[in-house]
């Protein structure tokens, strides 16, 4: 009976993958760039703002694109060249031809982008999923991470003992909790992830006013653009599977800043405490009103605490 109900679902509820080159010239701009690994991934990314500034390379989180920078892009580049860039299975690089979308794979893209635009060492930074690249990625190339900014970033799995079962909301988004289920996982490359990413966005932008219609949109079409939807169910259930030992963050002695919004629905707030401690140079700015995303909630804020960061390297 349960198979059937899953059949019907599928059946009733089935939308198709809008086509690549739709969605990609609605979402490319001038600033867009393709990048052909050796792998055969297509790597779009941007390559923005002062250009004999302090290079920023900033990585978006999971379900997101480097969209979500685009208004810390704005407010940095006036000092800083500032670089963002779609991992595997997001964006438009979407789905690659070796279908790696986990660690190992994001590490590589990231590398392929720095070395294509020729940056010797640079700032990293990441949201969420996108600050697990960035820890992990500057344990694998310490000597071009001139410093980090972890915005409410993924922390190691090890680490999940140690925070509060309490502390994970139930008003979070429910397309994560799915995604770990075998059997949504079956069904969920033909269903419409519309009512998902509806609710998914509110939870993890703290109901802000900025989910807009138009940020709504730009989230369900570059998830349903062609071939995307099945290589965000080939990433494994959880980022931090891919550990198979606890990663020493305290080799990470490049400053850093860690920035948390206290009203995360999606990674305890408590996070930012062990990323202080784990770290052995950083500095912390937590921001009472604001959720999961930070730097969109309040692009202006957040951004002068970058700057400040900055600065003071």
């Amino acid at each position: 009976m349960f198979i059937v109900l899953l059949i019907l679902a599928s059946v009733l509820l089935f939308e198709g993958d809008i086509p690549a080159a739709e969605i990609d010239a609605k979402y490319s701009n001038a600033e867009s760039k393709f990048l052909v690994m050796d792998n055969g991934a297509r790597v779009h990314y941007r390559d923005q703002g002062k250009q004999d500034g302090v290079p920023l390379v900033l990585v978006h989180g999971a379900m997101a694109s480097l969209h979500t920078w685009e208004p810390w892009a704005e407010i940095l580049g006036e000092r800083y060249r500032v670089i963002t860039l779609d991992l595997p299975a997001h964006g438009l690089t979407g789905a690659v031809p070796n279908g790696e979308y986990g660690a190992a794979a994001f590490t590589q893209t990231i590398n392929a982008v720095v070395n294509e635009i020729e940056l010797d060492t640079f700032v990293l930074g990441g949201n969420s999923m996108g600050g697990g690249a960035t820890w992990r990625y500057a344990l694998e190339h310490p000597q071009r991470v001139s410093a980090m900014v972890l915005v409410d970033a993924v922390p190691p799995a090890s680490w999940q003992g140690a925070l509060e079962e309490s502390e994970v909301r139930q008003s979070g988004p429910m397309g994560f909790s799915l995604l770990r289920q075998g059997w949504f996982r079956a069904i969920a490359g033909a269903l419409d992830p519309a009512p998902l990413i509806g609710q998914g966005l509110r939870a993890a932008y703290n109901n802000s006013p900025v989910v807009t219609e138009e940020l709504v949109d730009r989230y369900y079409e570059l998830i349903m653009r062609e071939g995307t939807r099945a290589a965000i169910l080939g990433r494994t259930d959880s980022y931090g599977e891919a550990e198979t030992e606890t990663p020493d963050l305290s080799q990470l002695t490049q400053p850093t800043l860690v920035i948390w919004g206290a009203q995360d629905s999606v990674i305890p707030v408590s996070s930012a405490e062990i990323f202080e401690a784990a770290l052995p140079n950083v500095r912390t700015v937590i921001f009472d009103d604001l959720g999961h995303i930070p730097m969109e909630e309040d692009p202006q804020r957040t951004a002068e605490e970058v700057i400040s960061f900055i600065e003071a390297l």
